[in-house]
């Protein structure tokens, strides 16, 4: 067998390796050649300087497709050149001036109280006076500080120049570098941007040359273009769409009444069944439930503490509140459950569902929780059920999003491996899929219940009872102890429905 001596190879490898970069690199191609090869010997950053990117600064890195590079640098490149506007053509002293305008027609006139209190022979005279003086002396400081900053300009474009060639060394100390590591992936995946692209550095110039004129613009002279500083609008267009959205939720609310007053029954009943339960029993029958679902749960250190948390709710007049709070919790998170993963479930087996279901999702998490009850209380109205509701809409896409992956996260060979022995569909939900994505379902059951109970103060603005009420008297009365002290019920009912959901799944 004939061996083959590494400098066989060595030769065709680096000319392999020149011919992807000149490829990719387009232009320059001796420069990055050579470049790529000193900095392909050691893996991590190497110092090397790209004069080019230096002169170009965000330019350069647009037109190699190094976007989110190109972003940062035009960010720190049109700071400096606002402070070179600043200092070659900026209005510095321009508000000090307008102080100074301001307190000098204020002098006039007290100047002209003193004269008219002189001829009258008015009392105040001499507290005019003092008026007056401290006045004169406020306008020379005006007057003072105003020439001084008119006189700073040569310290912004000192600053502003030396801001901009430190970005400048920056860029080119990371161009060679950004650029050798879009190459690496550029060499897996062909669709990464490459080479010097016309398009891009059109692109490029463009953004920046914009970006950077109007800052300078904006900011050395806010007067000279008034439509960079207000945005183009009328009051009138928001006048208009807000009444028409109005009409929609009348509309909606008179044609959907039948629907609405039927979900309000129903949430009204699911939640007095709660409470009867929870309020209605006999306190230590409650008390010793939970406490064996947390021991069963969680184990007994789990109890100890749910013991201890329950007696604090009891002891300092907290019991009913905080069992009201539960059956509120406990309504809208049944819902959200018994709803969202069955939801999730369709979801995971459809992509182009969850596609749909997702932005609606996003909307849900995104939107304040206070915007909530706009539109729940002008369909609803306010009170329990209106609570149940908004803090179903804010609880549910955790479980949903939580079930959607951990359905995807099971292994397609347990999969196949299921089909393979003749598993049915029914078979393979029920015996393979949901006990491999029990944990993470459980953690998405885990979510929706603790942001319902985030919903409680809030939903006490809309007449839902509970601790929440309490919460929000104490900001009302500025009543800090008893804020605390509530904030701690509510508190310490998260963590007992955190330990038993917890202890759970594991």
């Amino acid at each position: 067998m004939s061996v083959v001596d590494e400098n066989d190879i060595k030769p065709e490898t680096v000319d392999r390796l020149n011919t992807l970069i000149a490829t990719f690199v387009g232009t320059g191609q001796d420069y990055y050649q050579r470049t790529f090869a000193v900095m392909m010997k050691a893996p991590g950053y190497c110092f090397t300087l790209n004069f080019a990117a230096g002169l170009l600064g965000p330019i350069w890195f647009g037109a190699r497709g190094l976007w989110s590079w190109f972003l940062g640098f035009l960010v720190l490149e049109t700071f400096a050149y606002i402070q070179i506007g600043l200092g070659l053509f900026g209005d510095l002293g321009g508000s000090l001036r307008e102080r100074a305008a301001q307190i000098a027609q204020t002098l006039e006139l007290r100047q002209q109280q003193i004269a008219a209190a002189e001829k009258s022979g008015a009392s105040s005279l001499e507290s005019l006076k003092r008026a007056a003086s401290s006045l004169e002396t406020a306008l020379a400081d005006a007057q003072a500080a105003a020439a001084a900053a008119d006189s700073s300009g040569l310290v912004y474009l000192a600053f502003g120049l030396l801001v901009l060639i430190g970005i400048k060394f920056l860029s080119a100390s990371l161009a060679n570098w950004t650029l050798e590591e879009q190459f690496t992936r550029w060499r897996s995946d062909q669709s990464v941007a490459s080479g010097w692209s016309a398009q891009r550095l059109a692109v490029a110039t463009g953004l920046t040359i914009a970006v950077v004129v109007l800052s300078v613009i904006r900011f050395a002279q806010p007067d000279a273009i008034a439509a960079l500083a207000t945005f183009p609008t009328d009051r009138n267009w928001r006048l208009g769409v807000g009444d028409g959205v109005q009409a929609v939720f009348d509309w909606t609310k008179t044609v959907g009444r039948g629907f609405f007053d039927s979900l309000t029954f129903g949430m009204r009943t699911l939640l007095d069944g709660i409470e009867v339960v929870l309020v209605g029993t006999p306190w230590p029958v409650v008390a010793l439930v939970i406490i064996m679902l947390a021991y069963l749960s969680a184990g007994p250190r789990v109890a100890i503490f749910t013991g201890a948390a329950l007696a604090y709710l009891g002891l300092l007049d907290f019991w009913e509140k905080a069992m009201t709070t539960i059956a509120l919790l406990g309504a809208a998170a049944l819902i959200s459950i018994s709803l969202g993963i069955p939801l999730g479930i369709y979801c995971a087996r459809r992509p182009r569902v969850f596609g749909v279901i997702r932005p609606i999702l996003d909307f849900m998490q995104s939107m304040p929780s206070f915007v909530y009850l706009i539109p729940v209380v002008a369909f609803i109205g306010s009170g329990k059920p209106a609570g149940v509701v908004a803090t179903m809409i804010f609880g549910s896409p955790p479980v949903i999003r939580f079930t959607v992956l951990g359905l995807q996260q099971v292994p397609e060979t347990v999969r196949e491996a299921a089909l393979a022995f003749g598993a049915t569909p029914r078979y393979l939900l029920w015996r393979v899929d949901l006990p491999l994505a029990r944990r993470t379902i459980m953690a998405g059951v885990n979510q929706t219940i603790l942001l319902s109970l985030a919903m409680v103060v809030v939903a006490s603005l809309i007449g839902a009872k509970g601790l929440g009420e309490d919460v929000l008297e104490a900001l009302q009365y500025a009543a800090a102890g008893q804020g605390i002290l509530a904030g701690l019920a509510i508190l310490f009912c998260a963590l007992i429905l955190d330990r038993i959901v917890v202890g759970g799944r594991h």
